[in-house]
């Protein structure tokens, strides 16, 4: 694999090397980004015009240097009011790597400010899917979809506002302007909604003008005579064919409980309390990330499937996002490490499913395999195998993440505080601890615990798999003292903290103790053995600590994030899918109004926790998703009920 430049520069322009283009013109892009897309699509006059607590959805064709963006954040900090937020979804099929974007953006120094914030953010393991950036104190979010514009625009979930249609010329990239694109921009615009572009070729009016837009030629900027603009006079958007996974009608008041102090929890939290939400965080400990998350060490492991599926999205976009998070959250040294992880061919089978991702179009600052002697130098230890190395991996403590999450002024923790029940009154969910006592009440509540879940009526119908895993805390030894990155075959071991490795993790199906195991011990140390070939094998294992959780697991080994339905009555809604899966029906799902839930994480937490928060506020604030529709469906929690009913095991 290679990471070839797009750039080039010729008298002082940025050119694509794919399409023979420039991005911008030297001596006036910026101007000109501002005339074409921020001025005719009327973004000063209407976002000043907002009303409190709003989102603006704006859509972009080609992200290229990042320019329209930045103009668009600046002048959202300029002109939208204070608890507004700015959604920006954009297709980007070949991004530039993070020196090209900085060479090409540090030819305006007046977007110094959120250039700066944005490089922060971006790097160069920006793989093809999708990737979502938080800008929380500028009130805005990025979802930059690396991939085709006509696979990328079908699973945008929501309508936008306005759109920058700013491809490349036509005549240079025609598939950026064809008609079945243009379309897919209408079918995603609401009723009024605007766009602007560049372009005045009379192959791009005519169809736009087929896709329902009404189209004005209007003065270009500088030597350009003309562009076009339009708007969009009634939504085109067609009947779900899935109304079952449809999103709920986002009524609430912007104040949720949310159950669980772990990962899901927490995260959850962070995400709505960004934008402006109240959150009550209720814990039955006295510490956040006390049971799954309260591990020393979490891995930012991004194990993927050689073949295309959801589970290998959501990763790669979780991937991304955890990275990001842990980076914002700028914790010490002592609570995280993006130090690299090795994944070993530790088989043939294995070795096999990594030549399969070596000879995908990955970046190399994403993944790239690697032989065993540079895998030994990598590490800093004599590993067993070949294997595939991933430079943004590493780990980080859960608890001390968890903490910084919950940081914000508007979250208020009730710890130790459990939650046996909750129940609906007029328009609120109450929460009820001990002796009925109400913990909290509010419109919004949202279930985060684990295998706790199971003990509310209305998750029954999830089928939950809980694992016990029992992890090693091993103290240093004479061959590990030099390990420097993750290692991770059928186990992994992290790099010592405060003078201990972490070690495991055992995987024990429907198991739920939590005492610790002298004989699971052996069994890490086992594994162990085939990651470090000269490991000591004297350890005394009566000797060594270690802990025990329970994790929670389903069974595509997916989580479950998103609204939760009524059961007895989406089985009467979608009955006539038990006799015929391919009914056309468009009733809208019973939801039990404002429950959420974000579970079944398994060992994956510090992959998916994260963005599962960014998926539920989506949920809640009408946003667009992080993640493309297809896997947004596959990770809802109706899922189940559906299966069931098609395969007509309902009752």
């Amino acid at each position: 694999m290679s990471d070839p430049s797009l750039l080039d520069w010729q008298d002082g322009q940025p050119v694509s090397r794919l399409y023979g283009d420039v991005f911008f013109s030297r001596t006036s892009g910026i101007e000109e980004t501002r005339h074409v897309f921020l001025a005719q699509n009327r973004l000063a006059e209407r976002w000043r015009a907002l009303a409190p607590c709003s989102n603006f959805i704006l859509g972009e064709t080609g992200f290229g240097t990042g320019l329209n963006f930045l103009c668009a954040w600046q002048l959202w900090q300029e002109c939208a009011p204070v608890d507004a937020w700015l959604h920006f979804f954009s297709v980007e099929k070949h991004p530039l790597s993070a020196d090209e974007l900085r060479a090409a953006l540090v030819l305006w120094p007046q977007l110094a400010a959120q250039r700066e914030v944005l490089l922060a953010q971006y790097d160069d393991a920006l793989t093809s899917g999708w990737h979502r950036f938080v800008f929380a104190a500028s009130r805005i979010t990025l979802t930059l979809a690396v991939e085709d514009i006509a696979a990328a625009l079908p699973q945008l979930d929501v309508a936008a506002d306005a759109w920058f249609l700013d491809g490349f010329a036509p005549s240079r990239n025609p598939d950026m302007w064809s008609s079945e694109v243009l379309d897919q921009v209408a079918l995603h615009t609401k009723a009024g909604g605007t766009f602007a572009t560049y372009s005045a070729a009379g192959e791009v009016r005519r169809n736009l003008q087929s896709a329902g837009f009404i189209v004005d030629r209007v003065a270009g900027h500088g030597s350009k005579r003309e562009m076009l603009r339009g708007e969009l006079p009634q939504s085109r958007a067609s009947k779900t064919s899935k109304p079952w996974f449809d999103r709920p009608k986002t009524t609430h008041t912007r104040h949720a409980i949310v159950i669980g102090g772990g990962l899901a929890g927490v995260c959850a939290t962070a995400s709505l309390a960004w934008r402006g939400w109240k959150i009550d965080l209720i814990e039955r400990h006295t510490e956040l990330a006390a049971e799954a998350s309260g591990n020393a060490q979490g891995i930012l492991y991004a194990r993927l499937s050689g073949h295309a599926t959801p589970l290998r999205d959501l990763v790669i976009a979780g991937y991304g996002y955890s990275n990001r998070i842990l980076k914002e959250c700028a914790l010490s040294s002592q609570d995280h490490a993006q130090c690299g992880l090795l994944q070993l061919a530790f088989n043939e089978d294995e070795a096999k499913r990594q030549a399969l991702l070596s000879s995908h179009d990955f970046p190399e600052s994403f993944l790239r395999a690697v032989d065993r002697a540079e895998a030994n130098t990598l590490c800093g230890v004599e590993v067993s195998s070949s294997g595939l190395w991933f430079a943004q991996g590493g780990w980080a403590n859960p608890r001390a993440l968890c903490e910084a999450l919950t940081s914000h002024p508007n979250i208020r923790l009730h710890l130790h505080s459990e939650a046996l029940r909750f129940e609906k009154q007029d328009s609120d969910w109450r929460v009820l601890g001990e002796d009925d006592q109400c913990i909290a009440h509010a419109s919004t509540l949202i279930l985060a615990g684990a295998n706790d879940i199971e003990a509310f009526s209305q998750c029954e119908h999830l089928p939950l798999t809980t694992i016990r895993g029992q992890i090693t805390a091993l103290p240093v030894t004479t061959v590990t003292n030099t390990l420097k990155a993750v290692v991770c075959g059928e186990s992994y071991i992290a790099p010592a903290r405060h003078g201990v490795h972490t070690l495991g993790a055992t995987h024990k199906f429907r198991d739920r103790s939590t005492e610790l195991r002298v004989e699971e011990h052996a069994e890490n140390l086992s594994a162990l053995a085939k990651l470090l070939p000269n490991i000591d094998s004297q350890l005394e294992v009566a000797e060594l600590d270690g802990r025990a959780a329970i994790r929670v697991s389903s069974p595509d080994y997916l989580p479950i994030i998103g609204p939760i339905a009524d059961e007895s009555a989406f089985n009467t809604s979608y009955a006539a899918l038990s006799r015929d899966a391919t009914t056309d029906i468009d009733t809208l799902s019973p939801w039990l109004d404002g429950l959420y839930v974000s579970t079944a994480h398994g060992s994956r937490g510090l992959i998916s926790a994260p963005l599962a928060g960014e998926i539920l506020a989506a949920y809640l604030n009408d946003e667009p998703s992080p993640i493309p529709k297809s896997v947004t469906d596959a990770v809802h929690p109706s899922r189940f009920l559906l299966r069931d009913l098609i395969r007509r095991r309902s009752e």
